[in-house]
């Protein structure tokens, strides 16, 4: 886990992880969020409705920008204060999904700072992208 600092942080700075989506993590969001539209469950219906397999929820992956916050980018100090996020492709289990971030803007007055994140799968296809607003509290 990184611990960035205000002082330590600046446009520009950047950080990446991969995560493979699984079968198991998508069981435990359908479980978890409830939402159990054929297309994240039903091969044949997700088939059906034009894709390879069926669909990762996009909350799901999304989920993945929480933890490059929390854990790369600033890390530790972190508190999520808000995210908008447009999802470009679906992903499928199997997938291995690339998270990137970098820093675009510091309000220092505030303290908080603006993250511009993608994700990426293998094939490179975007996923999804993301603009994340955080604020830093360092006690």
């Amino acid at each position: 886990m990184n611990a960035y600092r205000w002082d330590q942080l600046r446009e520009g700075l950047s950080d990446e992880f991969e995560a493979d989506l699984t079968h198991s993590m998508m069981e435990d969001f359908l479980r978890l969020s409830g939402d159990h539209n054929p297309l994240h469950a039903d091969a044949e219906f997700a088939h059906q409705a034009g894709f390879r397999a069926v669909v990762a929820h996009g909350m799901l992956t999304s989920a993945l920008y929480s933890r490059f916050v929390g854990m790369y980018l600033p890390g530790r100090y972190c508190i999520l204060h808000g995210i908008d996020v447009d999802f470009v492709n679906p992903a499928f289990i199997g997938d291995r999904l690339r998270v990137s971030g970098t820093v675009t803007y510091l309000n220092h007055v505030y303290r908080r700072v603006e993250i511009k994140a993608t994700i990426h799968n293998n094939h490179g296809d975007l996923i999804s992208k993301a603009k994340i607003r955080v604020g830093l509290h360092e006690h």
